[in-house]
């Protein structure tokens, strides 16, 4: 539930709305903030699966301004570069019976920040090959090459540089991962630069919620990307809302991990689950004309404005989880609240798509339903979360 201040706030922006002319509620979507945490500058991930490294790396720039830290800007690809060689070191542990992929996890950027430390983003950019823009297409492509000839070959036994031989081809794309480097005038390794940050990767909590495992329990998420058997916490739905809410509310932003497949998912910033029953008249011709519909309209016609959402329930998410409908599609940080020109309530999500993709500069806004519905987990300071939840799950 959201707190008194933001409902005081909430109110205003409903005799706000309550002004909007009738014609101008039904054309297109019109957002109001309500409140905005701050963020650093949208990224472009461009041709690389790597939106759980910007997204959470995002999520730790703004930490850093919340603790006072000020604005930096942290390499995406320092954290690529060393999670990349520990999965396939775990995917040849396991004899290539386990997925071997350019995605990953929001953990996967807690465990570099505690095992490996950090760099700034112009200690090591990442981009080796030419391009101004993230391109793995080739790197993706030959680094699958690498591992699936180690794993699916006749060899009876592993020479001792067959990791090296990985880390040259992630040097020659990305960049060497320094050891010792010098940024504003000092001398740092990444732990050490990690350090002067003042973060502490054991603050950091992931959270889902579930039902084919007890809440209040942890578990390690059944997805291919949670490969680090990242145990996650979890909570009943309205829990996980409460959490996302009372983080907000306190100044915390989130690391967001999603299913964006769902039609109502548009390439132009928003995110809703529209109930197609309630949504329009499908009665008669309208009937027709919609069954007469292709794919692609029938999401246009549903996400062009404003309309009645599905009421999500416990049993939704899970039976999406269990027969694929929901996957671990993509990451990305939620960091405020907004309003449309009805007074439904949005969370303000940043993206790693560029400024040029949505009709938001790269801001998305996804509804209540659609982040109940299609939440695969989130990371978060164990400070924002509400304090009886924080003593169910006897986090300390």
């Amino acid at each position: 539930m959201l707190t008194a201040a933001l409902l005081g706030v909430m109110v205003s922006l409903q005799a706000q709305t309550d002004s909007i002319p009738e014609a101008k509620k039904d054309s297109g979507f019109i957002f109001t903030t309500v409140k905005e945490l701050p963020i650093t500058r949208v990224k472009d991930q461009n041709r690389s699966g790597t939106c759980w490294s910007f997204s959470t790396i995002g999520f730790l720039e703004s930490e850093l301004l919340r603790i006072g830290k000020g604005e930096q800007d942290l390499s995406e690809m320092f954290v690529v570069h060393k999670t990349m060689e520990d999965r396939a070191e775990y995917v040849v542990r396991m004899y290539g019976e386990a997925q071997f992929a350019a995605g990953g996890s929001a953990y996967d950027v807690i465990y570099c920040l505690k095992n490996y430390g950090m760099v700034p983003q112009s200690v090591m950019p990442g981009i080796m090959y030419g391009d101004t823009l993230p391109n793995h297409n080739e790197l993706d492509a030959v680094t699958k090459g690498y591992v699936n000839g180690l794993t699916k070959s006749n060899l009876k036994k592993l020479t001792p540089v067959w990791k090296q031989g990985l880390r040259a081809i992630y040097d020659t794309y990305l960049g060497e991962c320094p050891d010792e480097f010098e940024y504003e005038g000092k001398r740092y390794t990444p732990q050490s630069y990690a350090e002067s940050l003042g973060l502490n990767a054991d603050d950091y909590v992931s959270i889902t919620s579930y039902t084919h495992h007890p809440f209040y329990t942890r578990f390690a998420l059944e997805v291919p990307d949670n490969w680090r058997m990242d145990q996650m916490y979890n909570v009943p739905l309205e829990d996980l809302m409460a959490i996302i809410d009372n983080a907000i509310d306190k100044g915390y932003t989130m690391a967001w991990g999603a299913d964006v497949s769902e039609i109502g998912f548009t390439r132009k910033g928003v995110g809703v689950m529209p109930d197609a029953d309630k949504g329009a008249d499908l009665t008669g011709s309208d009937m027709a004309h919609w069954l007469g519909l292709s794919q692609a309209d029938k999401k246009k016609e549903l996400t062009s404005r404003p309309l009645p959402e599905m009421e999500i329930t416990q049993e939704m998410r899970q039976t999406a989880f269990d027969n694929w409908e929901t996957t671990d599609d993509h990451g990305m940080q939620i960091y405020g609240i907004a309003t449309d020109q009805n007074g439904k309530e949005y969370y303000m999500v940043k993206n790693s798509w560029g400024t040029e993709r949505s009709d938001y500069a790269g801001i998305w806004y996804i509804s209540r339903a659609f982040m109940a519905y299609k939440t695969n987990d989130i990371l978060v300071h164990k400070d924002a979360l509400p304090k009886d939840i924080r003593k169910k799950l006897g986090i300390k």
